[in-house]
This record gives structure tokens, C-alpha cells and sequence, in this order.
């Protein structure tokens, strides 16, 4: 028996522990403290699965970091960077290249709108950098409204627009950013009752932020479509669009943040394609974009730019950019990717997977198990939320930290071969795009197993 990656499962298990002895002595890790750490080793990985250090196969209900859309090892993108490889490696970005242009028409084709300028960069966070520098830049003004209860990347700017503990230790109240609340009826700060309430008053006090901050100061307003790491947490119907209003009445730019919910993750291309009604789309001044772009396969990300934007720098130089902006390789990836999607039908099985077979099961599963306050989602992007005590609520681990009960209900998903995105009190559903309902069922299944464990800790 071989592993995907040809190796036996004795030569994986020494390759394994050669990587993880080098690691734990040279590699420094992000998020993390160094000392008590204990990563997993990946020794291969096909489709919607993961082998690790010891040979255990593990379905992989994670995407890693929520970007491996159309699974691992796709062929049709694996050999289109060994083509890319082999014709042009690098170039720099002040140069055309065939896979850049490319990727860019593609993008810009499934963009919402008109947004069809395509801004590379490298990944997520610094697309988020770029889109604000863009905002501040066409509007003259300096702050941006982004919402708690966030996550918009690791760099300077996009850590502080994040609305989740992450952002405490390098925040320093100086980066120009007003936090506010956005709609979550399930733990509601708007004391509402229904899906119309919480659109209501979550665009009141908006709105009201707006005045009290002064809207001639304001450039932006950052929200991600569906906020992603922070919870999964679907707008309710006709929230978007409001915001969108706002903005306009206020003269300030709207950015759509998609590096995690963009490129199928939700059944949409993206996800703000879900706030429109049939007879307008909801279409932000600019779009962020990463991840699922390419799958992840080679670092890219970007920002898909209006023409009103886009047009403030016909004549007035834009003051950035990145050495590796459109890399071949990257964009490469992203047209082969775009294209497996489109020809698999890829965005459609996602909608189809989470409308036939994940959502049932998740809501069957919440109506028998205790620790399970809510579950909620679109596509294959779907957040478990488990509470010590249903009546109140009480989160089975604490805001921005983790619990004895959690870490059992996890060990107990990996114990039985599944690999599952946790952050706080929940458990992310988020396979690839590309997953089939034996898979799914199988995840499932698991994941049934592992909530038995948090119901142990119920009251």
C-alpha cells in the first residue's frame, strides 16, 4: 500500500518525523505559543482527504484554513503550474502575462456588477490592506467602520479592522478603526426576536455610528459577506442591501470582504450574490478576494475595484504594490481552478450539498444533542454552536479562549478520522466544494460521535 504521494506508509512515517523534528527546532509558528506547541504533520493529502504524520487518514471537514475549495491535488490545476512552471516562472508585475490577464478576465466575469479591475496581491490580508488604502484614497478620509465579530487578516491595517480577539494584543487605538455590531439574532445585542427586527436595528445602529462618528470622516465600511472564523453568520435577508444604502447616502465606499466566503464556499460564486433579490444585486465598491481563488495552491489574492475607484487613479499614480502582484504561477492556478469549477460544476454541488445533505443533518443533529445551540450556514460553510446550557445560552468555551469540553468533543472527531475547523464554542463545517454526499454523510456521521462527548458537559 502506497499514499497518494507514492510513498509507503513507513517511508511517510519517517519523512514525517524528520519534518516534525526540524520543525519544532527551526519553525516558528503564527498564532501561537512556541513551547507547548504540538502541530499535526500532513504527509499527503488527495481530494477531501489528509494523511498525517502516523499514516491515519482523515477526512478533511476543515479546507485547512477554509481554501481548499475544489479539494487537494486537483489535477487539472496541478498540471496547470507544471505547464506554468515550465514556460514562465516569474515575471515581474510591471509586465503583461498571459495568466494574469487571464485570471483577471475570469475573476472579473463572476464578479457582482461592474467591478472588473482586478488588483492582485498576495493573500487575504493584504488585499484588505490595498482596498482600504483605495478607500482612504478616493475618498479623503481616514477611518473605517468594520464590525465586531470579524476576522480580516494579520497585518497591520486588516488586524485592526478585526472584530475578534486577535486583534487585542496589536491593537493600539491609533489605526483610524470604529468597530460596530453587526446582525447575529442568535446572541442578538439588539434584543430582537426576528430575522426583521435584527435587520432593523442592526442598520439603526449602524447608522447612528455614522452620525456619532462624524460621516465626513469615514472612507469605508468593511464587512465580509458572511463573516467567516468568527461564526459562520449568515446576514439576514435585506441587511446588505441596507448597508449598501448607507453608504451611499453617505458618500463612504462599501467593501465586501470575500477572501473566505468568495469562489463557491457558500453555493454562490460569492457570497454577497446571496443578498440579491432577483431585481437588483447588492454590488460593493470593492471586493476582497483570496483563498478559493486558487484553492490556495500557490499564494494569491486581490481586489476586484468599481470603475468609480478605479478611475481616481487614471491620472494620479496608485502608491503600492508587491513584487510577486499576479505571479504567473498564482494566476496560473486561479484560470485552472476558475475553469474546473465552472466545467465541474463545482459552485453548484456546494449549494446542492448544503441545501440536500449538510443543513438536514446538522439540524437533525442539534435536535438531539444537548450542546448544540444552533447551527447555521449556506453551501458548505456552516458553524455548530455548542452551549454548556441551551435555556441560557452559556457557550461551551469562553469568548476568545477554549475549554476542557472542547478540546475532548475535537480529540474525538481526530480520534475517528475527521478534521474539523474549531474556533471558540464551535466546530466549523467546511469541506471542500468538491465534496460528495458519501463523504459528507461520512463527516457527518463522525461529527454525531463528537457532540456526544460535548453533551457530557451539559447541564
Amino acid at each position: 500500500m502506497t499514499l497518494p504521494n507514492g510513498l509507503t506508509p513507513e517511508a511517510a512515517r519517517e519523512k514525517a518525523a524528520r519534518a516534525y523534528e526540524l520543525d519544532r527546532e527551526h519553525v516558528f509558528h503564527s498564532w501561537s505559543a512556541q513551547k507547548s506547541l504540538n502541530p499535526m504533520v500532513i504527509t499527503a493529502a488527495q481530494g477531501c482527504y489528509v494523511w498525517d504524520g502516523d499514516g491515519n487518514r482523515l477526512l478533511d471537514f476543515s479546507s485547512q484554513m477554509v481554501n481548499t475549495n475544489i479539494g487537494h491535488q486537483h489535477p487539472k490545476v496541478v498540471a496547470a503550474i507544471q505547464e506554468q512552471a515550465g514556460t514562465l516562472c516569474t515575471i515581474g508585475p510591471a509586465f503583461v502575462n498571459d495568466a494574469r490577464s487571464e485570471a483577471a478576465r475570469l475573476i472579473a466575469e463572476r464578479t457582482p456588477g461592474a467591478l472588473n479591475r482586478i488588483f492582485f496581491t498576495n493573500g487575504g490580508a493584504d488585499a484588505v490592506e490595498h482596498a482600504v488604502r483605495m478607500a482612504r484614497l478616493h475618498t479623503g478620509r481616514y477611518k473605517v467602520l468594520a464590525r465586531y465579530r470579524s476576522y480580516h487578516g494579520g497585518t497591520e491595517t486588516a488586524v485592526n479592522l478585526t472584530g475578534d480577539p486577535r486583534r487585542w494584543p496589536n491593537d493600539h487605538g491609533n489605526a483610524g478603526v470604529v468597530h460596530f455590531f453587526g446582525p447575529f439574532l442568535y446572541r442578538s445585542q439588539f434584543h430582537a426576536t426576528t430575522e426583521a427586527e435584527e435587520t432593523e436595528r442592526a442598520l439603526q445602529h449602524l447608522e447612528q455610528t455614522i452620525v456619532f462618528e462624524g460621516p465626513s470622516t469615514i472612507a469605508a465600511v468593511i464587512l465580509e459577506s458572511v463573516p467567516g472564523t468568527a461564526g459562520i453568520m449568515v446576514p439576514p435577508p435585506g441587511y446588505l442591501a441596507g448597508v449598501r444604502a448607507l453608504c451611499d447616502k453617505y458618500g463612504i465606499v462599501f467593501i465586501a470582504d470575500e477572501v473566505m466566503a468568495g469562489f463557491g464556499r457558500t453555493g454562490k460564486w460569492f457570497a454577497i450574490d446571496h443578498a440579491s433579490d432577483g431585481h437588483s444585486e447588492v454590488v460593493p465598491d470593492l471586493l476582497t478576494f483570496a483563498k478559493g481563488v486558487n484553492s490556495g495552491y500557490v499564494p494569491l489574492g486581490g481586489v476586484a475595484i468599481a470603475p468609480h475607484i478605479a478611475a481616481t487613479f487614471d491620472d494620479r499614480p496608485y502608491p503600492g504594490g508587491l513584487t510577486y502582484s499576479g505571479h504567473p504561477l498564482a494566476t496560473a492556478a486561479a484560470v485552472a481552478t476558475i475553469n474546473a469549477m465552472a466545467e465541474e460544476r463545482i459552485v453548484e454541488n456546494a449549494a446542492d450539498m448544503g441545501e440536500r445533505v449538510i443543513g438536514p443533518a446538522l439540524r437533525e443533529l442539534a435536535d438531539r444533542h444537548p450542546s448544540v445551540g444552533e447551527v447555521r450556514g449556506l453551501g458548505v460553510f456552516w458553524a455548530v454552536e455548542l452551549v454548556r446550557d441551551r435555556s441560557t445560552r452559556e457557550p461551551l468555551a469562553p469568548y476568545g479562549g477554549s475549554s476542557p469540553a472542547m478540546t475532548e468533543a475535537v480529540a474525538a472527531a481526530k480520534a475517528a478520522g475527521l478534521l474539523l475547523f474549531v474556533n471558540f464554542n464551535r466546530l466549523h463545517v467546511v469541506p471542500p466544494c468538491t465534496i460528495s454526499e458519501a463523504e459528507a454523510k461520512e463527516g457527518l456521521a463522525i461529527l454525531d460521535q463528537a457532540l456526544t462527548v460535548a453533551d457530557g458537559h451539559t447541564v
